[in-house]
């Protein structure tokens, strides 16, 4: 079973991609794919959600459901899954799937396996999960003992399926008591500003090719220049460089941008792990026999605080050439 996320009566991406994973899954197991969505005004993504590979959505409409109030909504996870006792739940490993899986896993009494990259069958036909452990440093692979086996999976890590609006599936109408005040009101929303890494199409990454933290302006003033946002490896948040929203790799963020350029970074198998499905990867390094070399697309063996202020000086002259044109 799939656990819909959904904010504001959208449905997020992050959903597609459990689906497409919990299809993959379900198909080497022989079973069918639940997907619960909780919400209110909802039920418009029902169809959607077969085709993306529910076999049956379990819609829980309410008004009392507009807002996504973890504790309501654990408690209906709960629910469902006492019903149909599925024998894993994919939950997106976000800031409210991890609120609501924690919650759901101890009231039903079992065990739950944070940030996976991945959820795989083995041999025996058990759910394995699969996540980065030690900081990153390996990568440990875990059954869960108790039913369901639950899972929150990393933004990025799995593939939807395409949209095939041949697909049929069951819709299931549920009318659950949801238990009255929880003790929490929402009082407002804010929008982040910020552009989430894991959505970026353009990344700069920077590494321990820079020699102090006010180098990566130029970085920052690069990823501008191309509509896009920076990233950094785990050396220089460990360093306290930049805050850990930014690091791309295991014990970071997972990406897949159309454009990633790495400035100055080695190619660790830690950070290789979270960008390497990228489009198109541009390295520039010092180093001709570093790493990340093996995985790039387009490769520059040289110095970042040359290689990077002749791309700006070539992307101003282009923007500034182009603008001359259009007026």
């Amino acid at each position: 079973m799939v656990l819909a996320e959904q904010l504001d009566g959208e449905v997020k991406p992050i959903t597609y991609e459990l689906l497409g994973k919990a299809r993959e899954v379900a198909d080497t197991l022989r079973v069918e794919v639940l997907c619960l969505l909780i919400g209110y005004g909802v039920e418009k993504y029902v169809e959607e959600l077969i085709y993306r590979g529910a076999d049956e959505v379990i819609l829980v409409d309410d008004p009392e459901l507009r807002d996504v109030e973890p504790v309501k909504y654990s408690r209906v996870l709960v629910e469902v899954a006492k019903k149909y006792r599925p024998r894993a739940i994919l939950v997106g490993a976000t800031n409210i799937g991890r609120s609501i899986a924690a919650r759901a896993a101890a009231a039903l009494g079992t065990g739950l396996t944070a940030d996976c990259l991945d959820v795989q069958v083995d041999e025996q036909g058990d759910i394995v999960q699969v996540r980065p452990a030690f900081t990153g440093n390996i990568i440990a692979y875990i059954k869960t003992r108790t039913r369901p086996a639950m899972a929150t999976l990393r933004y990025r890590v799995a593939k939807p399926l395409p949209r095939d609006t041949s697909r049929k599936g069951r819709v299931t109408r549920l009318s659950l008591e949801l238990g009255g005040d929880v003790g929490v009101k929402v009082l407002g929303k804010v929008r982040d500003k910020e552009v989430r890494l894991s959505d970026a199409d353009i990344i700069v990454g920077c590494g321990r090719g820079f020699k102090k933290p006010e180098d990566l302006i130029m970085a920052k003033e690069l990823a501008e220049l191309l509509g896009g946002v920076i990233g950094v490896s785990r050396p220089l948040v460990d360093e306290g460089w930049m805050p850990r929203d930014y690091q791309v790799g295991f014990s970071g963020n997972t990406v897949r941008p159309k454009l990633y350029i790495a400035l100055g970074i080695s190619g660790s198998p830690q950070h290789l792990a979270g960008m390497k499905f990228s489009d198109t990867i541009i390295a520039v390094n010092l180093d001709p026999s570093a790493p990340i070399f093996r995985h790039a697309n387009y490769g520059v063996v040289g110095d970042i605080y040359r290689v990077v202020p002749k791309l700006i000086e070539k992307l101003r002259e282009r923007l500034n050439r182009d603008e001359g044109g259009n007026s």
